[in-house]
């Protein structure tokens, strides 16, 4: 495995990141495919024997129970000084605006709730898991600020938003004197390449580090389309939400992966990631089987050639946006995210 510091902060990581969103109790929150903690711990493990340090979980994935099935493992496998860890919080509800919860105490209250739920006393890395637009940015960078300076998260992280968000917000940062974001995690992957337009140079500007989620396309870049379907690939609607409309371009794309990787004898997971980690910090990568994270950790010293990025990269053509970005716009107070409370089903408008 190979290290590289985390933006602007003084975390070493593992080029690559375990996604836990496949992890938690299938009857407690989204999705219905993920794996319970015995199978959980096993892919865990297998990934710290890997080098992988770096975890990133949420307390939006399956209630709470995927932060638990980190917290026990990396407890048992682990020395907690040797790993990075990162969750994430949601937004303020319409009910906690309603009452007049205030930015700063739902940040502080969601907190609490994911270290005790990781059995932990801090996390390295707390992640603004979407945009609030119902929420004073002041108040979101003050309560972050707080968390920094309590000693209950040691930097900052947002997920799901523009550039433009992102600067504006570790500049109030800046002027106020709160904790900066220092990495920002997106959907990125070589079928949807938006983040190229503003957040790729935006980052590379400011040294934010760059950690995006769906690095395989929910398995679309690891495999044939059509070939070995899994319990994801029928279950997962939310994936098909983001990738259905555009599986004709993507194809063009997904079938030079293949040819790559047939003519290299490695797998598409190794090609797909390889060339991910020439423009990235540490792709999140979810694992639901050993393979899975066998295969993540082999692309790390996989080297494409100019020759092989330009075939991979030339047939692409722009994407709509899709899933959470899709409604990173001003809503209702009262309209659910994505990710909501309580059973989190998925919004699924156009």
């Amino acid at each position: 495995m190979k290290y590289t510091k985390l933006g602007n902060s003084d975390l070493n990581v593992s080029r690559i990141c375990m996604g836990c969103m496949g992890f938690g109790d299938a009857s407690r929150g989204q999705h219905s495919w993920t794996i319970d903690e015995e199978h959980s711990r096993e892919i865990i493990k297998r990934g710290l024997d890997l080098g992988v340090n770096f975890y990133d979980t949420a307390i939006a994935y399956q209630s709470g129970t995927s932060e638990q099935y980190v917290g026990r493992a990396i407890r048992d496998f682990a020395k907690r000084e040797e790993v990075v860890i990162a969750t994430k919080f949601l937004p303020r509800t319409p009910d906690e605006i309603a009452n007049g919860v205030s930015g700063q105490q739902h940040i502080e209250k969601m907190i609490n709730t994911s270290l005790a739920n990781l059995g932990m006393d801090y996390v390295d890395l707390y992640i603004y898991h979407m945009w609030d637009w119902n929420t004073p940015l002041y108040d979101i960078m003050d309560g972050l600020s707080r968390v920094v300076k309590a000693g209950k998260a040691r930097y900052i992280g947002i997920s799901n938003c523009f550039a433009w968000q992102i600067a504006k917000a570790n500049a109030l940062a800046e002027k106020e004197g709160f904790a900066k974001f220092v990495s920002i995690q997106g959907h990125y992957n070589l079928i949807f390449r938006e983040e190229e337009r503003e957040m790729v140079p935006y980052r590379e500007e400011e040294n934010i580090a760059l950690t995006p989620y769906s690095a395989l396309a929910s398995g679309r870049l690891s495999r044939k389309p059509g070939e070995m379907s899994t319990k994801r690939s029928i279950e997962d609607s939310y994936a098909k939400f983001k990738y259905d409309a555009t599986a004709a371009q993507d194809a063009v794309i997904i079938s030079r992966a293949a040819e790559i990787a047939e003519k290299r004898g490695v797998t598409m997971t190794e090609v797909s990631l390889a060339w991910l980690l020439t423009k990235v910090t540490s792709p999140v990568v979810g694992a639901t089987k050993l393979h899975h994270i066998e295969g993540a950790a082999k692309a790390v010293d996989l080297d494409l050639s100019a020759e092989e990025t330009a075939y991979l990269e030339e047939p692409y053509v722009p994407h709509p946006l899709a899933g959470v970005m899709a409604q990173n716009k001003r809503t209702n107070a009262s309209e659910k995210h994505v990710w909501s409370t309580g059973d989190q089903k998925i919004k699924e408008t156009k």
